[in-house]
């Protein structure tokens, strides 16, 4: 829960700032994935009718993700929680208390097993499991279980093994044994590093800038692309990567 609270925005550094109801009603109109930012805005609308928030503090990413851990409208109405019995699930305040329970109340839903490791780097004692190995020749790592109900938060390999690592260093780990090579896309993790800051530079919110290319910086990248007339892929790529310099 930790890691992804450090993940999303930054230990609460970066919540957002932009109202959830604008933006989602924006995005709906726009078209591209209109039926889903419409459920997005009826669920923030019923938020408000529910008295959890006020307008003025529904605020959140220019993509709706809202709060500490950066939950979409249609999440928190299904998994936010009321953790210190105010009478309001407030994932918006600096007061993490609501928005870590919600995240956890999340995780254990979809199925997270208390107890299990998410996985480990291969080959160094961790729990069994399935490997995976995000890139050609780079580290590989053992996953359980646990590592897919991460990705039920953010459906990428890469997002959850950042959470998992993070987790690790929180609970004192050490670093990785293995490096990381070039990605399929021939970037380096500091040409992805220069990405998420030429993004950020513009406005955008990605998140930690941590060369890890989650939902928050995929949807920067398509909205970027947009703008500059570049074919919308969501991809962090060299193209993207020059077109930011």
């Amino acid at each position: 829960v930790a890691a992804i609270w450090g993940m999303e925005s930054q230990f609460g550094e970066k919540r957002g700032l932009i109202p959830v109801v604008s933006s989602t009603a924006t995005l709906a109109f726009d078209g591209r994935r209109g039926d889903f930012y419409e459920s997005q805005l009826i669920a923030a609308l019923r938020i408000l009718e529910r008295g959890d928030t006020t307008p003025a503090q529904l605020t959140g990413s220019w993509a709706g993700a809202m709060g500490h851990t950066q939950f979409i409208p249609t999440s928190y109405q299904s998994f936010a929680v009321d953790f210190n019995g105010d009478g309001r699930r407030d994932i918006w305040g600096d007061d993490p208390g609501d928005a870590l329970a919600s995240t956890a109340s999340y995780l254990s839903r979809n199925g997270w097993r208390n107890g299990l490791k998410w996985g480990a780097e291969a080959g160094t004692g961790g729990p069994d499991g399935r490997t995976i190995q995000p890139q050609a020749g780079g580290v590989r790592f053992t996953v359980t279980r646990n590592f897919n109900v991460i990705k039920t938060y953010n459906n990428s390999d890469l997002y959850a093994l950042g959470v998992g690592h993070l987790a690790d260093r929180l609970g004192g780990a050490g670093p990785l044994q293995g490096s990381f090579p070039r990605d399929a896309n021939g970037l380096s993790r500091e040409d992805r590093l220069a990405i998420q800051r030429g993004l950020a530079a513009r406005g955008y919110d990605v998140g930690t800038i941590d060369g890890v290319i989650g939902r928050l910086t995929e949807a920067a990248i398509s909205d970027f692309q947009q703008r500059q007339g570049l074919a919308v892929t969501g991809v962090a790529s060299a193209e993207v990567l020059s077109a930011l310099r």
